[in-house]
């Protein structure tokens, strides 16, 4: 909500969602690379869910059987090609769904958490905390989101969902280092080259 906030978007009624094509992955805390084609890059930092079985048209109430790990995400966004794209009604995807544009981190079983409704992560940018969020914050929750997406989309085994970000997205610049948390557990670590 309070990212919604911090853009003057208005509050959706359905969750919005995009698509990112598998170029955009970066694991293993490998750099990411400053693309030239934008000079407005931001971060926002996301949990992660990943799906763990086929799934189509599916009830909120069993979406839960279709995740068992999460982790965390940067969904770098193209600031400046976004407003474009906002400002002539186009998609986002030249904006969101650009190569690297996607550095996750491991997964971890979400049965380490007692309630998925209350956890917190962040973000770090050289040693300074900022963003900082937590699920009881988000205005659509994982079961809301996986229902939603498989009313249009076959969610596939390996499937990344990324599910909202906080408030505090910023711009990066060459040299900075990202650190980003799940609790008090750094599950990202890396570079802006």
């Amino acid at each position: 909500m309070d990212h919604i906030k911090e853009m003057k978007n208005k509050i959706p009624e359905v969750p919005v969602f995009f698509l990112k094509p598998d170029t955009s992955i970066v694991r293993n805390n490998n750099p990411f690379f400053y693309p030239e084609f934008t000079n407005d890059l931001q971060y926002e930092l996301e949990i992660v869910l990943k799906i763990n079985r086929l799934g189509r048209n599916i009830s909120e109430k069993f979406a839960h059987r279709y995740y068992k790990e999460i982790g965390l995400g940067i969904d770098f966004t193209a600031r400046d090609l976004q407003r474009l794209c906002k400002e002539t009604g186009m998609p986002w995807e030249v904006a969101k769904a650009f190569d690297g544009s996607a550095p996750i981190s491991d997964f971890v079983d979400k049965e380490n958490f007692t309630n998925l409704k209350n956890i917190s992560f962040r973000l770090e940018k050289n040693d300074s905390i900022v963003q900082n969020g937590n699920t009881k914050d988000m205005i659509f929750h994982f079961d809301n989101i996986i229902s939603y997406v498989s009313r249009f989309i076959t969610l596939r085994t390996g499937d990344l969902i990324f599910t909202g970000t906080p408030s505090g997205v910023g711009p990066v610049k060459i040299g900075d280092r990202l650190k980003a948390y799940l609790g008090d557990e750094l599950m990202l670590d890396f570079f802006i080259k």
